[in-house]
């Protein structure tokens, strides 16, 4: 069956040797655990790297089984299977069961790029069906906020593709599909069972039209904030929800920020320091600045204000006096169909970055110089 967990890099810049390339694939598949500049010479000592550079990528039209790979690698047949599990699950690898007995296994369609060209095929279709099946619980119409203001910068994409399966003991069909995708992490252990708080939160975003903050969700769900922002941002990184800044408090939060600055620093603080003679146009000053004085400064007063200045310009007077603006998580894209043409561009340029290293290791390993 397949099942593969991909995740976004940065691609390699100035060293490209053949294991830095390869150490980045291994990266990119999820092939170990330990990874980054933490592991030292890109992991090329690891038991997988060194089979896909001293075996099946190295001679592609060779087929190997575990016992002729433990001899290479000093290890036994049953440490190496992990292994090539990983690698047959991705799609990388087939392998056939003919001859002396043993396994044998072989990269798919006799060379790197054929192996990776038939893997995106499956990735992009096992999506696609995956995400038609979502529209089930779909039920947001998906409004936009009267200020929007799109995300700043999305969280790398980390994303599992695992072909269909039956829900395992106690958990949901929407739970079984969550963890399939990647939304509960690598070990979702009770989160996989029906009624887990991950997924009440995803029924909620389902649902749900205005992007909910931690502190309604805390309020709604209690425990940890900690542990909701945790599950929010694995389903951030899985490329279905976003978070935004909830313009529609923007008012309620320069409210908030003003009469505390203008207790603690005063009038002339606000004026200079505080934004409102770059910001707020001088006729709206007095609109703001007598009732301050007053202590009857309203959140409708600093709406009336605030009608002809751009989001972002209130958003940075916020930022001037200090205040803070709560974020809010939601599900990308106003319809399904937006969500799904989202979550697929953002695979098709991971799988780009991961053509164009399968290319650059195709042509070192042809050149004779790895």
């Amino acid at each position: 069956m397949l099942n593969v967990k991909l995740e976004e890099l940065p691609m390699p810049t100035t060293d490209r040797s053949i294991d830095r390339l390869i150490g980045w694939l291994v990266e990119s598949f999820c092939f170990v655990r330990r990874k980054g500049d933490a592991t030292a010479d890109f992991g090329s000592a690891a038991p997988i790297h060194r089979m896909l550079r001293d075996h099946f990528l190295k001679n592609p039209n060779k087929s190997w089984d575990a016992q002729e790979l433990s001899d290479d690698l000093a290890m036994t047949p049953a440490a190496l299977n992990h292994h090539l599990a990983r690698l047959s699950q991705s799609g990388l690898l087939s392998y056939t069961n003919e001859g002396k007995g043993w396994r044998t296994y072989n990269i798919r369609g006799g060379n790197l790029l054929h192996a990776l060209e038939f893997c995106f095929s499956q990735y992009s279709l096992i999506l696609g069906y995956k995400m038609e099946w979502l529209g089930e619980y779909w039920k947001r119409e998906g409004l936009t906020l009267e200020s929007e203001i799109s995300e700043e910068s999305q969280r790398p994409l980390s994303l599992s593709i695992v072909d269909y399966r039956p829900p395992q003991d106690g958990a949901s069909d929407l739970t079984q599909w969550m963890a399939d995708f990647g939304l509960l992490g690598d070990r979702p252990g009770a989160e996989l069972l029906s009624g887990s708080i991950s997924e009440q939160l995803f029924n909620l975003l389902l649902t749900t039209e205005t992007p909910l903050s931690l502190d309604d969700l805390h309020e709604q769900f209690g425990g940890q904030k900690a542990r909701l922002g945790r599950i929010l941002e694995r389903f951030r990184a899985c490329g279905l929800v976003e978070r935004i800044p909830r313009t529609d408090r923007l008012s309620t939060a320069l409210w908030s920020a003003m009469i505390a600055q203008h207790q603690r620093r005063g009038e002339d603080w606000l004026l200079k320091k505080g934004g409102f003679m770059r910001i707020v146009p001088e006729k709206e000053h007095a609109s703001l600045l007598q009732p301050l004085n007053k202590g009857k400064l309203t959140i409708e007063d600093v709406r009336a204000a605030m009608q002809r200045i751009s989001s972002p310009d209130q958003m940075l007077l916020l930022n001037l006096l200090g205040g803070r603006l709560p974020l809010g998580y939601r599900l990308v894209g106003s319809t399904l169909i937006d969500c799904k043409e989202n979550i697929t561009t953002r695979l098709d340029r991971l799988l780009r970055r991961i053509r164009r290293v399968g290319t650059m290791i195709e042509e070192i390993l042809n050149s004779g110089d790895a």
